[in-house]
């Protein structure tokens, strides 16, 4: 509650002695007769709730010599007057302390005329603009808060201001103060103020009142060499990036967060006294001993968090550089794989396959499949192979038939560790899935592998590697990872069925997946079958995500069982011992050596066996013969082609004797009427003389003997 006193104004000496929470008046004589005023011993300003704690240097107190007329007046008080407008003081030209708050007045006029004016009060009245200043070039204080104003203006001349209150009006931002060098205190608190900024210049503010605002960032409060008081409470401000520029100020000690989302955090007080080291206050609260080491310890902290953080980007940007090399040496390998088109065939140049429909692009790589993101294939037969090269067939397999692209998985939690990373390869191993990227993270398989962490690992990706090359690693697999149930293929160039036979060299598999992009097998409509059906003894689950019903294991039987019967029993021995694996090879020549035989087994038995032999070799002779893991892909091109041109004359041959032995057999049943006459002739002939007949047929019989 304000205590008032309410007296005629006579010859008094006053002065100006600013307090915590406001002015006091004090008063010592009587002014000349007349004059009429009201002056208030205390104000306790309940309305402004803001004070300023140090006198404006050069205006602590005006004292009034008690023989001047009016015209000499220095201090006039009109408070709650009830006044609708600035009363006119033209012959007050002397006057210094001008005190109209708690009024109703508009807008400031009838002041252009008082240029000692030095306090100008304007608290709580109804001013919307700042018009009617510009002449009060002595103005030292200027109090406008409670009003309308909804910009900063009209400051130009005033240049000597300490102190400017502007709380409480419809202020959106801070603007057109820069040049005020002399000012002290600035309090533009309950406003609508949503950036700290354009305080250069006021290199002599001390104290700066911004509290119950919209504020969010906060800039250049650096840049006040003299701040030592900033009240920032009540605000947006919710992350300390947003405050970071109170770490670059020297001269700060006393600070205000409080009503921020920011002073909600658990750590909110240690990290404020780690970024402003000079504070002595924070929300009005000393700062002790052991707030300053807690904040230390928790700085060591965040240090090492940096610095742990900065090594995962170095590795992230590693791995991101390795997989991409990787990708760009398999893309030159595939390039020297596949086959040109035939027939005259061109690439599809579709929309859908043109430049502008290619996969979207991430730091200049195109996002990639994961290699532990199974894409499930939909039911039914596979997409059909179009007519195009491989690249349009590669594309056609991602199209709505199957299954969606997954993308790279981001490796930056703790548990992936890095087995071998360098320019071209990686390898890690994240939790039970062994991810392995290029041909050289196959050096991975070689390492020594702890009995805990091999059997840890549950899943294998390749991606980048030629298939050819992982089929020899295939045993090893067998041997160092006892538990893998799930192996993925990504990129690898699976393009026939016979190399799918290689997979049942591994000790046990549950899940199989095998990625459209890169694999040309996929495009096949039985490989599903075939996959089924040679590795029926793993009791495969998923095959691409999609279970593997009875049904398909029917299926798959009906179609490779009966060829794999007949290649079994009807092969000859020597092609059985070249394609069956070394095992196979003397179980077989066990069996047909005689060592298995029991006596007395006649050739139908012997037959019988071996077509229960044959049963048993029927999916081992889908086999799939291994390559040095060494050899490069260009002597494995060459003896790609030397094998299939070696084949093409065998086969050449087969056909020619074939064909050889039709013509005979169509010339001897021509010819076999005439010849049957001519055999029957004569053997009449011969008997036609028995005696001579008998006697030379004895003689034939003693000869032989």
């Amino acid at each position: 509650m304000r205590a008032q006193k309410h007296t005629s104004v006579d010859d008094r000496l006053l002065f100006l002695t600013p307090m915590v929470n406001g002015y006091k008046l004090h008063h010592r004589k009587s002014l000349p007769e007349g004059a009429q005023g009201t002056v208030r011993t205390k104000e306790t300003p309940k309305d402004r709730g803001y004070g300023y704690r140090k006198a404006v240097r050069g205006f602590p107190f005006i004292q009034l010599p008690s023989d001047r007329h009016a015209s000499s007046f220095q201090r006039i008080d009109m408070d709650r007057r009830c006044l609708e407008e600035c009363p006119q003081l033209g012959i007050m030209d002397e006057l210094q302390f001008l005190n109209l708050q708690h009024n109703l007045i508009p807008s400031i006029q009838h002041l252009s005329h008082l240029h000692q004016l030095g306090f100008l009060n304007l608290f709580d009245n109804n001013i919307s603009e700042m018009t009617g200043i510009e002449t009060l070039g002595s103005l030292r204080i200027l109090m406008l808060g409670k009003n309308r104003i909804r910009k900063i203006c009209c400051l130009e001349s005033v240049c000597r201001l300490n102190i400017l209150d502007l709380h409480d009006n419809q202020i959106c931002r801070i603007e057109n103060v820069s040049h005020l060098s002399e000012l002290q205190v600035l309090n533009l608190a309950g406003n609508r103020i949503s950036s700290v900024e354009n305080l250069q210049g006021l290199d002599v503010l001390t104290e700066l009142h911004l509290r119950h605002n919209c504020i969010s960032l906060v800039t250049e409060v650096d840049r006040l060499p003299c701040l030592q008081r900033l009240f920032l409470s009540c605000n947006n401000i919710s992350s300390f990036d947003q405050i970071a520029c109170l770490g670059r100020s020297r001269s700060l000690s006393e600070l205000t967060l409080d009503g921020n989302p920011v002073a909600l955090e658990t750590w909110y007080k240690q990290a404020v006294l780690r970024c402003v080291l000079h504070l002595r206050q924070l929300d009005m609260k000393r700062i002790t001993d052991e707030d300053r080491r807690m904040a230390g310890v928790q700085a060591r902290k965040e240090e090492e968090k940096k610095r742990d953080s900065h090594k995962q980007t170095i590795h992230k940007e590693k791995r991101r550089l390795a997989i991409r090399n990787a990708a760009q040496q398999w893309e030159g390998v595939r390039a020297c794989l596949e086959p040109p088109p035939t027939n005259g065939a061109k690439e599809d140049v579709s929309p859908e396959n043109s430049p502008a429909h290619s996969p979207p692009q991430t730091n200049g790589l195109a996002q990639e499949p994961s290699p532990d993101e199974p894409r499930r294939i939909s039911p039914g037969s596979g997409p059909e192979r179009p007519s195009g090269g491989t690249e349009s067939r590669l594309r056609t397999n991602s199209r709505p038939n199957s299954p969606r692209e997954p993308k790279l998985v981001e490796t930056g939690s703790s548990s992936v560790q890095s087995l071998s990373l360098s320019d071209s390869h990686l390898a890690e191993l994240d939790g039970d899935t062994l991810r392995l990227f290029g041909l050289g993270a196959l050096e991975a398989l070689e390492r020594g592998w702890g009995v805990q962490t091999a059997a840890a690992v549950c899943v294998i990706a390749f991606r980048y590697i030629n298939y050819d090359a992982i089929v020899p690693t295939l045993p090893r697999i067998r041997v160092k990872f006892p538990n893998l149930s799930h192996l993925i293929f990504l990129e690898s160039n699976i393009s026939r069925l016979p190399q799918l036979a290689a997979l049942a060299q591994v000790r046990r598999l549950d899940q199989l997946t095998i990625h459209p992009e890169g694999n040309p097998v996929v495009s096949l409509a039985l490989w599903r079958s075939f996959v089924i059906y040679r590795l029926h003894h793993f009791n495969l689950q998923r095959i691409n995500g999609q279970e593997v019903t009875m049904n398909d294991v029917i299926a798959a039987e009906r179609v490779f069982g009966t060829l794999g019967h007949i290649a079994a029993t009807e092969t000859p021995r020597c092609r059985l011992l070249l394609l069956l694996e070394e095992s196979r090879k003397r179980q077989l020549q066990f069996l047909l050596d005689g060592r298995g035989r029991r006596a007395g087994l006649s050739p139908e038995e012997l037959r019988d066996n071996g077509k229960l032999l044959g049963e048993g070799l029927s999916r081992a002779l889908f086999n799939y013969p291994s390559r040095g893991s060494a050899e490069s892909p260009e002597e494995g091109t060459v003896e790609s082609s030397e094998q299939a041109a070696m084949m093409e004359q065998y086969l050449q041959e087969l056909v020619q004797r074939a064909s050889d032995t039709n013509l005979k057999g169509e010339a001897l049943h021509r010819l076999w009427p005439s010849m049957f006459a001519e055999m029957v002739r004569d053997c009449v002939l011969e008997m036609r003389d028995r005696a001579a007949f008998r006697q030379v047929s004895l003689a034939k019989l003693s000869e032989t003997k």
